[in-house]
């Protein structure tokens, strides 16, 4: 397999496959969300759009970064998130960076967006799908974030092991050591900012949160439905904890 790794600004044609990647937090949170029982995830455009999708359906749920705001039920936290109950609901996301990069590549083929929570599920679609080659949108600071780019090379490398058998049961990757992609990713810039309370909205176990290997052991698929990018969740990792 062959993998590219770019920041959003570099997205200059539509890859085939896309994995997107944002661990603190938009893909944590939107992982969390599934575990929480959430049916599908909305990927909104802007503040405004996401507003507009929650007008139109008040029984779905609006997430955005930053402070609590009027007309959002929740905030991009997935230690927030974690005690709501989400059973049969769709969720609205928008995220500064996460799901600009996801529908940076709606056109692609097959769109994962990936965390390091779901980091084995979703290196197994890659390889169940074998694909020759693989772009990874590195969301945060403009593809120089290396929370992001740590999870995304870890993913790569999870992807390209050939011995499957050397999988644990629980699906956590034996062939490659993840501790140094999460050292790196807890001595990150963004890890720093929200564990000193630089950024708004969140909770004090969200850096321990998003640094959750294979937390899940489901993947998540984006997919235009209509004029809306939607994510779902497809389980992958048999035996896995799937919820929270």
């Amino acid at each position: 397999m062959n993998s590219r790794l770019v920041g959003i600004p570099e997205l200059l044609e539509v890859p085939s496959v896309a994995v997107v990647i944002d661990v603190m937090r938009a893909f944590t949170v939107a992982a969390w969300a599934f575990a929480q029982g959430a049916e599908k995830i909305v990927l909104a455009e802007s503040l405004d759009d996401a507003l507009a999708l929650k007008a139109g359906h008040p029984d779905w749920v609006a997430l955005k970064d930053g402070p609590p705001a009027p007309g959002f039920d929740a905030v991009n936290s997935p230690g927030m998130l974690r005690s709501m109950d989400l059973g049969g609901r769709t969720v609205v996301q928008k995220t500064t960076a996460g799901t600009v990069g996801a529908l940076a590549v709606k056109d692609a083929s097959l769109v994962l967006c990936a965390s390091f929570v779901v980091a084995e599920a979703t290196a197994r679609v890659l390889r169940a799908r074998e694909s020759d080659d693989v772009t990874f949108v590195v969301t945060g600071e403009d593809g120089r974030a290396d929370e992001d780019l740590a999870c995304a090379q870890y993913i790569a490398r999870r992807a390209a092991e050939a011995d499957a058998d050397a999988e644990t049961e629980a699906g956590a990757g034996a062939g490659t050591d993840a501790a140094e992609f999460l050292r790196r990713a807890a001595d990150s810039r963004a890890a720093t900012e929200l564990a000193e309370g630089v950024r708004q909205g969140v909770h004090p176990d969200d850096v321990a949160l998003c640094l959750e290997l294979d937390r899940f052991g489901f993947a998540m698929v984006a997919a235009l439905e209509g004029p809306l990018m939607v994510l779902r969740r497809v389980n992958v990792v048999p035996g896995a904890h799937q919820s929270g």
